[in-house]
């Protein structure tokens, strides 16, 4: 088989290899619409309890038909097997429901560069915002945001009103903008001096004071450990679902980290605060410029950097390291190479190269 060949040929995935978790899914979608590659997914989250399709997976893959006219098969609750047939992104404005508690950052991160690379549009998408297992609203909107802007990718976000797990009814507004022009080379191999930490303590239909708890145990914990921050309590806007955050914004010479840590029933918000500093100390221990989180998902963008899929850059090389190099980044890296021409490797220093893959 050519390497034109294998790059136009339907894509077959295994759901339960590596980390095995839905993100297999989102990204499959994401680089379905932008190659336009059909594939075909089975032993879907094969590794994870319960298995199958869950809500907000079901809900990737209607956003992917929503904006593409796409067609899937097999797609329902609980399927270990969907079939997806990409259409072509039309730009445009869209209204999406994940439902109950589903993560809406994450459908976001599914849509995103498809709709970015075809022209651009908006997304209004409504359930959760702030949820464990994905990331928050404030991690996307501070850490995010600015790493996609780094690869030409620009958005606007705006939170209407915040989502908590269970009931979710959350919803925020992106305005997509149309690619620009790409650059030749992303380096984020060293953080450089920490200039700035900020402590976003938050509350949705709670008391006020807990916000002030969280904050005050977040600066207190990070003062103990040498780093001095400041402090923003928030109330946020909700609807019926009611929750709290605190979401840590490092600021270094080259690079942004952030640390989110949620509120939950029998949680005292001391132990929220706490929490949230516990991640930054552990990312300052490690020599990396990104956080774990950033460190998986910048690969999506750099690999369309380095296809040629955001314009012509040479070489189109992306360097970067991560806190640590994780399972899910791995499995992340393999799904990409699947869909597109590019080799993902991970040096001895665990420094991460995605760039073209040479001929042959």
């Amino acid at each position: 088989m050519t390497d034109a060949d294998r790059d136009n040929a339907p894509v077959e995935l295994d759901g339960s290899e590596g980390e095995g978790g839905g993100q297999i899914l989102r990204s499959a979608l994401s680089l379905s619409l932008i190659t336009g590659r059909p594939f075909h997914l089975y032993r879907t989250r094969a590794n994870r309890q319960p298995s199958g399709l869950r809500p907000q997976h079901l809900a990737c893959v209607r956003g992917a038909e929503a904006i593409s006219g796409g067609r899937s098969e097999g797609a329902e609750v609980g399927a270990s097997e969907v079939r997806f047939e990409p259409g072509p992104v039309r730009p445009g404005d869209y209204v999406l429901e994940v439902g109950t508690a589903g993560s809406t950052p994450l459908l976001y991160q599914c849509l995103f560069y498809p709709l970015a690379v075809a022209g651009g549009g908006s997304l209004t998408l409504r359930g959760g915002t702030h949820l464990p297992h994905s990331p928050s609203y404030h991690y996307l909107a501070g850490v995010w945001q600015p790493m996609a802007r780094a690869f030409g990718l620009h958005m606007t976000l705006r939170l209407v009103h915040a989502g908590f797990y269970p009931e979710g009814a959350g919803e925020f507004v992106a305005e997509v903008e149309p690619v620009r022009e790409p650059p030749r080379r992303v380096e984020l191999t060293a953080r450089g001096t920490l200039r700035d930490i900020a402590v976003g303590s938050f509350v949705g239909g709670l008391p006020f004071g807990i916000a002030e708890r969280q904050s005050n145990a977040a600066v207190a914990a990070l003062r103990e450990r040498g780093f001095y921050s400041h402090a923003a309590n928030r109330p946020l806007p909700t609807t019926r679902s009611v929750g709290t955050v605190t979401f840590l914004l490092a600021q270094f010479e080259h690079t942004i980290a952030g640390f989110t840590a949620l509120g939950r029933r029998g949680h005292p918000a001391e132990a929220v605060g706490r929490e949230a500093a516990e991640s930054l100390a552990r990312f300052m221990e490690s020599t990396g410029a990104l956080d774990e989180h950033l460190g998986d998902q910048i690969l999506l963008p750099a690999a369309l950097l380095a296809a040629g899929r955001l314009g012509p850059a040479v070489p189109g090389t992306t360097r970067y390291l991560p806190e640590r190099v994780t399972e899910h980044l791995t499995t992340h890296a393999r799904l990409i190479e699947r869909f597109l021409p590019v080799r993902v490797t991970v040096e001895p220093d665990g420094t991460v190269e995605v760039a073209p893959r040479p001929p042959g």
